[in-house]
């Protein structure tokens, strides 16, 4: 720490090799503690360690890092751990950012922007309170002050310099040059005119479009002011209330519900209950409790709040007493998918240390949740069979699935705290990947192969919007992570109810159902991950080949 400190105000790249493990290791840390794999938190601290000129070797698991950084000379080892995970998809896309403006200030290209002035302006924003439209008038106002400001200097200057027309006209050609060789702030570089800044609070981290890297050394950011900028992303508050959470679960589990089949009993009970077990989960978790008990204690509620909500709509219409598999679809808000597809991935990447912990971690879970379900189906004597068929034409079927999926990804989104924008791709991607896999099923697909049919769609859509972004099609701050649009638009395709079903024949000790549905369930479930590390390898180099 004495070393960090000495270093505070050094330009990070004539730090010493402990204030640079510092800004490695912590970024690495934030990343893994969004919920994202290990084979992305080792690409994020590589891409800070590069232009640093420093080795890591590190070592990824669920919970904590141990990296050996070296600079050459000197070696340093780290080791940090987290109290607990989660996701946090806004996280994942800023720290892209962070790492884009990062490598431009010390003379890299970007990676992930083909205008990466892009991410200087949103990670400037982050620390603004103000509201999203009043965060917008201000930096239109600034905005309007700066460009007022420079056209009366410009005035000035031509007025000042009436007798030395030649002398003015070669100093604005040799500033003009400055600008586009970079040796001006990025302040002061020229707009890209294709490029219109987001609205709201991301809106000032987009003031730098059209910067060219700067020379080596870059402009000498000091290891304290990268520590204030990890703060400003470290220390953002949730987007979303936990009463709008609690709608986006709700919504999502109604959604989930009419694509396993059910019909408006069966989705109106779930979205009261998801919508009561999400809500207070996120209570629960802003008071720290373990995570394990908060699951059962939140399962149980949601499940007893759609059997309470089926039993008072029963007093009107005793229709709505039949439908025992309702409450199923009313605990689907607890499904771990980014530890379940990441740990998938992982493996795919040969990584079985993180791999078997996060896959270890998403079965935990899975058991919690599915006990609760089946406590609750015992004490209310519920006997789930499945959901009786709506009997819809195949039309208007596949276009309600179209509005379903997109609605249930849209409100995994939400529960993954991604910003609207991001919730409306993921949700386009996942309405049209699951309204076809859905569709291939009932044209008599194993709902295996369809699984793996699904996943692979999201990968190369989510790749083909990224290299729309590149390639200037799209505005560059909606160039999101593929496993911030992937996993939220699979999540829905996993098999939530055959594994309650496992749980609740297995409590029956009616062995054979509960081994039918889990090993259904573990099919489909591996069908997932295959499917996206498939796409990525299709796409992506650094998943084609073993280097």
């Amino acid at each position: 720490m004495e070393d960090i400190e000495r270093d505070w105000d050094t330009p990070v790249s004539e730090a010493g090799i402990a204030a640079k493990s510092s800004v490695i290791v912590r970024v690495g840390m934030l990343d893994l503690g969004a919920g994202t794999g290990s084979f992305r938190v080792r690409e994020m601290m590589h891409r800070i360690a590069y232009p640093l000129g420093v080795h890591v070797r590190a070592d990824v698991n669920l919970t904590d890092i141990e990296a050996s950084c070296t600079d050459g000379k000197n070696r340093i080892t780290e080791v940090v751990d987290l109290p607990t995970t989660g996701v946090n998809t806004e996280r994942i896309w800023l720290l892209e950012h962070f790492t884009d403006w990062f490598n431009v200030n010390l003379g890299e290209k970007s990676m992930y922007h083909a205008k990466p002035t892009v991410s200087e302006e949103l990670v400037e924003q982050l620390d603004n309170p103000a509201s999203r439209k009043s965060a917008m008038r201000a930096v239109k106002q600034a905005r309007c002050e700066r460009e007022d400001a420079e056209d009366a200097e410009d005035a000035e200057n031509v007025i000042a310099g009436e007798g030395e027309g030649e002398n003015a006209v070669g100093d604005a050609a040799e500033g003009k040059a400055s600008a586009e060789g970079g040796q001006l702030p990025s302040a002061a570089m020229p707009r890209s005119r294709a490029h219109k800044p987001p609205k709201g609070q991301y809106a000032e981290h987009f003031d730098h479009v059209g910067a060219a890297p700067l020379p080596a050394g870059g402009s000498g950011i000091t290891v304290g002011q990268v520590h204030n900028r990890l703060d400003l992303i470290e220390r953002r508050p949730p987007l979303y209330s936990p009463l709008f959470s609690g709608l986006g679960s709700a919504l999502a589990c109604a959604a989930f519900v009419f694509l396993l089949g059910g019909g408006p009993y069966d989705m109106i009970g779930a979205f009261i209950g998801a919508g009561i077990g999400q809500y207070l989960r996120r209570l629960l978790f802003a008071r720290r409790l373990n995570q394990f008990f908060v699951t059962f204690v939140c399962v149980a509620i949601a499940a007893l709040a759609c059997v309470g909500t089926l039993r008072l709509i029963g007093m009107f219409d005793p229709v709505a007493l039949q439908h025992d598999t309702a409450y199923i679809g009313a605990m689907l808000f607890v499904i771990p998918g980014f530890p379940l597809i990441t740990g998938g991935l992982d493996i795919a990447k040969i990584d079985f240390p993180s791999g078997i912990q996060r896959t270890a971690y998403t079965l935990s879970i899975i058991l919690m949740a599915t006990l609760a379900g089946w406590m609750v189906a015992t004490i209310v004597h519920l006997n789930p069979q499945g959901f009786a068929p709506l009997g819809l034409d195949p039309w208007v079927n596949g276009l309600l699935r179209f509005i379903a999926a997109f609605v249930g990804v849209w409100g995994f989104s939400v529960l993954f705290n991604s910003p609207q924008r991001m919730c409306f791709t993921a949700a386009s991607i996942g309405a049209i990947t699951d309204t076809l896999r859905l569709t291939i099923v009932d044209f008599g697909v194993p709902p295996e192969a369809a699984a793996f049919i699904g996943a692979l769609l999201s990968g190369l859509l989510a790749s083909a919007w990224r290299s729309s972004v590149r390639r200037g099609m799209l505005p560059p701050h909606l160039d999101y992570p593929r496993i911030c649009l992937t996993v939220p638009s699979i999540v829905i395709m996993v098999p939530g109810l055959y594994m309650y079903q496992a749980m609740f024949h297995l409590g029956q000790f009616d062995t054979q159902s509960a081994l039918n549905w889990a090993f259904r369930a573990f099919m489909v479930i591996l069908c997932l991950p295959v499917g996206l590390a498939m796409a990525r390898v299709i796409t992506d180099k650094s998943w084609r080949y073993d280097i």
